[in-house]
């Protein structure tokens, strides 16, 4: 394997892992927004 086609190979396993870990962030993110749902504040008039 040649430096070219090592480097490709990197870059598509570095973007996609990045990708990957990006969209598991936003499953974790979406479960704790439905678990823990945002409480309308009350307002003192």
């Amino acid at each position: 394997m040649d430096n070219v086609t090592f480097g490709i190979t990197m870059l598509i396993c570095g973007m996609g892992g990045t990708i990957l870990t990006l969209w598991i962030m936003s499953l974790v993110m979406a479960l704790l927004g439905r678990m823990f749902p945002e409480k309308p504040e009350k307002k003192e008039a």
